[in-house]
């Protein structure tokens, strides 16, 4: 019997290890060979896209370096006259400020294209929305600029009736109107306004306030002072929404002065903000109360739970005066510049007396703006009338998109009256100050709040 042939373990090992290195070298030289073909087809298209001049049809390194732009977060101050315009905020069909400010800021390749058709792509914010009509010494938005700006290129390119004042870097997060603190508008009327007993135009141009009726006029400016609700200063508010909280600073009639030969008065209010026609009705009642048209328990019952129609003064005389960062500027101080705007203040100045009181002197002495409305306050009733909506029916109400008197907007989150500010953090990448949580980047938007939105209202006691 034959004896069975036993293979050695050692050599089954070596001979296995041997075919594996072929394997291997068989896998390495497929793939080379694939790496040299499609070498070769990449030198043959090469040669057979080459021109007779030697250039070829494939892709050419740009010879042009590539320049990125760094934009960083800007707050401009500018000024306008609103007469012409259907208020500061951008309207499709209509003139307004936003659109004429985006257009020079894109001519001038300080904004892109897509900034322009979307201005939200450039962080775009307003301080304060003005109406038809109204215009503004001092306004600020904020936006991403390029670092370095030319206020000449910008100006050059806009109307004669909108100018900016000054470009200020500010921290990376700023919204210009989340983190202002307050408004203050001045409002601008002939003085014979004050007075109900002119027989004609030669008797108002001669007219001169008196000490007397100054004081009877601050009197009842005064009573607007503190925390009330406006819900009849405004449209469609009811008397327990606590959006139609507001504070009031100060109302001071500020200075009296002559222009063409007739006597003006220049009123200034301050508050943490304003609604639709709020001031306009203040200082529509308080004309009423002053020209004897009603007294002064109308404008105590106007703060109470009942309806009151209150009169509103014309659009022409109001001006957005200033906007204040004084929290900003505290917290601040030490890393960026003061929003105070002292340096451009001389330009202010001038754009004030030669665009926007020329414009309200010649609306009030040619176009007799006051005058028409004072004819029509000697018929106001002050009582809801039966085709006036009911507060239910206003509260069920969806409030109008395109309406074209957007004066300042809804409430703002600043110094605790309606929220807390979120603490600040320091941004690593770019050595800027931020607030935490994206607090201003939080797009609450209060330009865009409507009604039925939820504010806690935390009202300021006066007692």
């Amino acid at each position: 019997m034959e004896a069975a042939t036993q293979t050695d373990p050692k050599n089954v090992i070596e001979i296995e290890a041997a075919t594996q290195t072929e394997a291997d070298k068989l896998v390495r030289d497929k793939k080379f060979t694939r790496y040299m073909q499609r070498n070769k087809r990449q030198w043959e298209d090469e040669i057979k896209d080459k021109k007779e001049d030697g250039e070829t049809d494939g892709k050419k390194p740009c010879d042009a370096p590539f320049e990125r732009i760094k934009r960083k977060k800007m707050a401009m101050l500018l000024g306008y006259c609103g007469v012409d315009y259907y208020g500061m905020q951008r309207n499709p069909g209509v003139r307004t400020i936003e659109e004429d400010l985006m257009k020079a800021l894109f001519e001038a390749k300080y904004i892109t294209e897509e900034d322009f058709v979307n201005q939200q792509n450039a962080q775009f914010q307003r301080s304060s929305r003005t109406d038809k009509g109204v215009s503004a010494a001092r306004q600020v938005v904020s936006l991403k600029l390029p670092l370095e700006i030319d206020i000449e290129e910008i100006n050059k390119r806009l109307p004669e009736n909108i100018k900016v004042f000054g470009v200020k870097r500010v921290t990376n997060k700023f919204n210009s109107k989340i983190k202002c603190n307050a408004r203050t508008y001045s409002y601008t009327l002939p003085t014979y306004a004050f007075e109900s007993d002119f027989v004609n135009d030669e008797e108002k141009k001669l007219y001169r306030i008196t000490e007397d009726k100054l004081k009877a006029v601050n009197d009842v400016l005064a009573f607007y002072i503190g925390t009330k609700s406006y819900h009849n200063f405004t449209e469609k508010k009811h008397y327990q929404d606590p959006s139609a909280s507001r504070y009031m600073m100060s109302f001071t009639l500020d200075r009296v002065f002559v222009d063409s030969e007739w006597e003006f008065a220049e009123l200034l209010v301050k508050g943490q903000s304003f609604m639709l026609h709020q001031i306009r009705k203040m200082v529509g009642l308080m004309i009423a109360v002053v020209r004897g048209h009603t007294d002064i328990s109308t404008l105590e019952k106007a703060f109470g739970k009942d309806k009151v129609m209150i009169p509103t003064a014309p659009g022409l005389g109001l001006v957005l005066d200033k906007v204040h960062y004084e929290r900003y500027d505290a917290k601040f101080k030490d890393s960026h510049d003061s929003l105070t705007w002292e340096a451009e203040e001389d330009s202010v100045q001038t754009f004030k007396r030669e665009k926007i009181y020329p414009n309200i002197v010649k609306g009030e002495i040619e176009d007799k703006s006051m005058a028409f409305w004072l004819e029509k306050l000697n018929k106001h009733n002050y009582e809801p009338s039966d085709d006036v909506p009911s507060e239910k029916e206003m509260e069920n109400e969806q409030e109008s998109d395109d309406e074209d008197e957007k004066e300042n907007d809804d409430f703002d989150k600043v110094n605790g009256e309606v929220a807390k500010e979120n603490g600040d953090e320091v941004d690593k990448e770019n050595g800027d100050v931020v607030d935490k949580e994206n607090g201003d980047s939080v797009e609450m938007n209060v330009d865009e709040v409507k009604d039925d939105d939820k504010i806690n209202v935390i009202d300021e006691k006066n007692n």
